[in-house]
């Protein structure tokens, strides 16, 4: 008995198949099968992976789709309700015609037809029909919706429309049985309308997952994706169990009397045969000027270039740019290169900042001389067939980082030049992974919180990393797996479910520019905000021959560009950023302090502390820090900084080492070394150095032992010497082969780590030289396009340290954007909440145009903007940026109201032809009829502070915790900005599970009840850099209840608990008020005399204030101090501070913080 799968959801039906393409593979090969089919839920994510599968395992892959047919047109938005929204329909792609019309009609069900689903239509499928297969389905097909509503006649008529579509032979009627009564009956129908029709039959199983055993996991599947609990009642499920892969036998066990029905579906398979070809390019044609071929083009460019960068021009030189161009045309990228060359030519025409280059294209001469790369790849030697092999035939690839607010411009660029059908965005998937999936699959067993946390952080966060890898490498889980029942079935079934993709998105950068309309090649999709992208991955579309370009958006370039017309606006300084001095020794030793906070790379924690221990000299040593400090590298950085510091301590196992890794101080850093190491001494080609460079990285282990005889001994047949043939000792040639391996598995690509040095260096350059300018570039861009405010919390932070005075908005000094105003930083107006940039803008201008404003009421006369009303204006009191105006805040709070009514009484007066008593009187006598300011005081500090805090949300005049920094920098161990993910890493600085004090102000506080009616609290924490969350469980909340109130300053003490891909948070176990903490207070006296002199007033003075606090007394002469008793201690307050300040000098009164020595 004959049978194939035509009917199989694969893990591609996001959260409804369990599937996994390869385990499915196998279990068909398993069963004896020679054909099989994929058919997902409306989409052909996994079409090219199944068919790698299929072919690799000698099975035939029919490709094809279930898809969604709307009852009227695709076009239509509101027919139908509920089920009756669309029809399941399977098609199949019998040849290359079929396929090439099946991506047509899903692509088309997204970009056209969707609505809830991607949905095709009968018009859709007629004009799309050939080479396809059509089944009716499931008891969601349209037939068997109408067989289920007794309406027999309406499911034969729908029936023969589909054969009349897709052509007699071509649409079948569908069996199935899943246990399901209603599928007795449709069956029973439908072998009635076989027999009236002639329309002939299958039989399928309805495959959602591989294995009968993975019942149970799917069904947590579906509770993942529906987001209920298995607990839950009322939720989707696949009742009976039947959903696998089953073998032909179970098969006609089920039909024995639709035995021909299985043997249609044998049949079907063999028709089914489509071809796909890979790895022959479809790049699209760049138009060159009239005269030119795209060969004569590029040398054109490339040699005029190369006059333009180099002198003298060396043989050397164009032997090289030679050879690049020859490899680049025999490979057939001769108009890739003109296609990259033109939209960053059209970039830096309009202006939009290019980063200097990106991973191995910055080896190339080509891209140097066509302005692709600003790296010269012959001074920082690096090597072109790193980046194209004509002994490795794949794609170039050429990634470019934009200034990150104008990088769609150049997209758009790239649209309109080659077509909105032709330029289409890339699809990325988002997977189950192990800590991610057992997380899930705990919320959907109702397994306490707590629990699964703690599991779940049992998994090491490392590239890569499975469950199964985690239970080798942690024991405690391992221990706990085989304890304890419970934990594991939830490991058994996040196994399961590991791996699996869960949702789609869209690649951050990728676009693919084709030849013909994309969808000649690839089936399109729709992305969440509705962008039309491809559905296959960055990988297969290169395999298919696809252009893949990277446009990402760098932010520090837009930091760069802003810090760069500041200066010239402010010092009418030109900077030309690619002709500065790259080795400035200022510059290079302000990276070794460490104090490299914004500087691109080079500012998290531990780079800043390797970074003083490196003490760069040149960028050279830029370039080897950004490649050293990785997981990995990093064991390689003491002998790095050793051979730096004490060059007699290096070593070369051979002399012709040297002069490859002089410059890395003896150590192998690159992978580009790695290839001059087998080229210069075993005589391989470079392209053959590169092929090994990428075994080596993959840890390919047969073929590094098959290479290690070709670099020790030579390959004659290959033309390979070997070291032995080049005077290299045996033994030291293996040495040298063992310590390659080693590296290389960590060794980084040096044109990447160079160009992104460059950035970082520039950015360095920035900060040393024009520190007011970058840190106001800096700062606009972590308000304008991330708004983080955290980070900007942090770089006022760091202003502060640097001597660098912020200064609040203001009307008539500020821009919209953060701006220099005499050596100091102002603060951005449109940073003012409420306030839209638009009427930012009008501000600017009209103070452009016609001078400062004079008054808050001439501000509301001349901003003639609907959006400037009663809380703009006091948004703009309460931010200082009416500062510059008579009166103090509190007056202009006072008056605002009566300002705004005036002026809106004067504009209808106007508008009515009516004249008020103010224009009547004279010019002298109009001051007495002016809306006057009460005389009151301004507010106290804290108050102007917090109205900051709300209208920027940062403080920016001070900090109200700015007085206890001494007493949190002497007791805590963490800082708020701690508990954020580290930009580089990913993972915060602080560790899971790990004790920490931190301090601050309560600023919010959320009350909740338990499941046993006790209350616990959630707080929010501000200290001086940032906010942090803290969980309080009721046992502390009942002890701590009156220090846990907002505006209180305390210090906690508790636990870090770690989260996955956001802040972490601490669990409280202690509270202390900043009121507790041990303070002295110093009284300075110049001598012992002095002392007697003022004891008595002194000691009054102390008496008003009783408290904790001890005092001490200092004799300035003799340098002796006195602990006055118990009895003297004093509450120390700003207003006893104040009146010992004015009775004995300011300078001789100090409160010195002491450490807490018990929590």
């Amino acid at each position: 008995m004959n049978f194939t799968h035509l009917h199989v959801h694969t893990e591609y039906s996001l959260l409804d198949g369990s599937n996994k393409i390869t385990e499915y593979v196998e279990r068909v090969k398993e069963l004896g099968m020679d054909s099989a089919a994929i058919t997902d839920h409306g989409v052909m994510y996994g079409c090219i992976d199944f068919y790698r599968a299929c072919k690799a395992a000698g099975i035939n892959p029919i490709l094809g789709c279930e898809v969604y047919v709307a009852p009227s047109s695709r076009f239509d938005r509101e027919t139908g309700a509920g089920e009756d929204r669309y029809y399941h329909l399977v098609l199949l792609a019998e040849n290359n015609q079929g396929y090439s019309n099946l991506m047509k009609i899903v692509s088309k069900s997204f970009v056209e037809g969707f609505y809830y689903k991607p949905r095709v239509d009968l018009a859709l499928l007629r004009e799309y029909h050939e080479g396809i297969i059509a089944l009716s389905a499931c008891l969601a097909g349209e037939v068997a919706r109408y067989l289920t509503r007794g309406m027999y006649e309406e499911g034969k008529k729908a029936a023969l429309r589909y054969e009349e579509i897709f052509g007699k032979g071509n649409f079948f009627l569908e069996l199935q049985d899943h246990g399901i009564s209603q599928q007795q009956t449709v069956n029973q129908q439908l072998l009635r309308m076989h027999q009236e029709t002639g329309i002939d039959l299958v039989a399928t199983n309805d495959v959602h997952y591989t294995y009968a055993e993975d019942e149970a996991p799917h069904d947590i599947l579906l509770c993942i994706q529906t987001g209920k609990k298995l607990s839950d009642e009322n939720r989707m499920r696949y009742v009976g169990g039947q959903y696998y892969v089953k073998s032909a036998e179970q098969m006609a066990e089920l039909f024995p009397y639709a035995l021909e029905a299985l043997e249609n579906t044998y049949k079907i398979g063999q028709r089914c045969h489509v071809d796909i070809e890979f790895g022959v390019t479809k790049l699209p044609k760049y138009d060159v000027p009239e005269g030119y071929t795209s060969w004569e083009y590029l040398n054109k460019l490339c040699f005029e270039g190369l006059e333009e960068r180099y002198q003298p021009v060396t043989e050397e030189l164009r032997q090289r740019l030679s050879y690049e161009l020859d490899t680049i045309k025999n490979m057939g990228y001769v108009d890739y290169f003109l296609i990259v060359w033109d939209f960053i030519k059209y970039a830096r025409d309009h202006g939009i900042m290019v980063g200097p280059g990106r991973g191995s294209a910055a080896g190339s001469l080509v891209s140097y001389t066509l302005g692709i790369t600003k790296l010269d790849p012959m001074r920082y030697d690096l090597l072109f067939e790193r980046f194209l092999n004509p002994e490795r035939v794949s794609m170039p690839d050429i990634d470019v980082d934009f200034c990150f607010e104008r990088r769609q411009e150049v997209i758009d660029y790239v649209v309109k030049k080659y077509g909105k059908d032709r330029v289409v965005q890339i699809v990325t998937f988002g997977t189950l992974a192990a800590r991610g999936v057992i997380r899930d699959v705990g919320r959907v067993l109702d397994m306490p919180y707590s629990q699964v946390d703690t599991i779940a952080k049992m998994i090491p966060t490392e590239l890569n990393i499975t469950i199964d890898l985690a239970l080798k490498k942690n024991p405690e889980l391992a221990k706990v797996y085989e304890e304890d029942p419970e934990i594991h079935h939830l490991i058994d079934m996040a196994k399961r479910l590991e791996g699996l993709p869960r949702h789609t998105s869209m690649h951050a950068a990728g676009v693919v520019i084709s030849q013909k309309d994309v969808d000649e090649y690839v089936p399109l999709s729709r992305a969440a905000d509705g962008t039309i992208t491809t559905q296959f991955t960055m990988t297969t579309l290169e395999e298919l021959g696809l252009l893949k370009m990277d446009f990402l958006g760098l932010r520090t370039l837009t930091v760069i560009q802003n810090a760069v017309e500041l200066v010239e606006a402010d010092k009418g300084i030109h900077l030309d950023m690619d002709a500065i001095d790259y080795n400035d020794p200022k510059v290079l030793d302000s990276l070794g302090t460490g104090h490299t906070d914004g500087v691109f790379q080079l500012e998290s924690g531990g780079m800043k502390s390797f970074m003083k221990e490196l003490k760069p000299q040149s960028l050279e040593d830029v370039i080897a820090g950004i490649s050293l400090y990785r997981p990995g590298p990093m064991d390689f950085i003491p002998q790095y900084i050793r051979g730096k510091n004490h060059p007699e301590t290096i070593t070369y196992d051979c002399p012709q080492l040297e002069p490859i890794l002089k410059a890395t101080y003896g150590c192998i850093v690159y992978q580009e070394q790695v290839m001059q190491i087998v080229r210069n001494l075993g005589g391989y080609t470079l392209g053959r150095s590169d092929l090994l460079r990428r075994a080596m990285s993959k840890k390919k282990a047969s073929v590094m032992e098959k290479e290690r005889q070709s670099f020790v001994y030579g390959n004659e047949e290959e033309g390979v010497p070997g070291c032995i043939n080049n005077g290299i000792d045996e033994k030291i040639a293996n040495r040298i082969y063992d310590n390659m391996i080693d590296f290389a598995k960590y060794a980084f690509n040096k044109s990447h780590a160079a160009a992104y040095a460059v950035v970082s260096y520039q950015t360095a350059f920035l900060k040393y030289y024009y520190p007011v300018e970058f840190m106001a570039a800096l700062m606009a861009l972590m308000t304008s396009v991330i708004d983080n405010p955290g980070k900007v919390s942090e770089y006022i932070f760091t202003c502060r340290k640097m001597g660098i005075q912020i200064l609040p908005p203001d009307i008539n000094r500020g821009e919209t954007v953060f701006s220099v105003d005499h050596g100091a930083i102002r603060y951005a107006l449109a940073a003012i909440k409420s306030i839209g940039k638009s009427v930012i803008d009008e501000i600017v201008k009209e103070r452009k145009t016609n001078g400062e404003f004079v008054s808050m009421k001439d501000f509301v006369t001349r901003i003639n903007n609907k959006d400037i009303n009663k809380r703009s204006l006091e948004n703009f009191i309460k931010a200082g940026a009416f500062d510059c105006l008579e009166g103090n805040r509190r007056q202009q709070m006072m008056v605002y109201p009566l300002v705004m009514e005036s002026a809106i009484q004067e504009k209808k007066n106007m508008m009515a032809g009516q004249m008020s008593l103010f224009d009547l009187v004279g010019e002298e006598d109009k001051k007495d009829y002016e809306i006057q300011l009460p005389k009151v005081e301004e507010y106290d500090q804290d108050t102007l502070l917090n109205f900051e805090k709300e209208v920027l949300g940062i403080y920016i005049s001070g900090h109200p915790l700015e007085k206890y920094r001494a007493l949190m920098e002497k007791n805590v161990t963490a800082w708020t900005s701690d508990f954020q993910p580290d930009e580089e890493t990913g993972f915060p600085k602080v560790k899971d599970g790990v004790k920490a004090i931190i301090g601050g102000m309560i600023t919010e506080k959320k009350v909740k009840y338990t499941r046993t009616n006790k209350v616990m609290a959630f707080l929010t924490l501000e200290d001086l850099v940032g906010i942090v969350e803290v969980v309080v469980f009721p046992r502390d909340y009942e002890k701590n209840q009156r220090l846990i109130e907002v505006d209180n300053k305390v210090l906690i003490q508790g636990r870090i608990s770690a989260e996955d891909d956001r802040a972490s948070k601490l669990i409280c176990e202690k509270i202390r008020s900043f009121d507790e903490m041990p303070r002295e207070l110093w009284i300075q006296f110049e001598s012992r005399q002095d002392y007697a002199q003022k004891d008595e007033e002194l000691t009054q003075l102390l008496r008003e204030s009783p408290g904790r606090n001890a005092v001490v007394v200092y004799l300035k002469d003799v340098k002796a101090m006195k602990r006055l008793p118990v009895s003297y201690n004093v509450q120390i307050e700003d207003g006893m501070l104040a009146k010992l300040a004015g009775k004995f000098g300011g300078q001789n009164v100090k409160v010195v913080e002491r450490v807490l020595k018990n929590f």
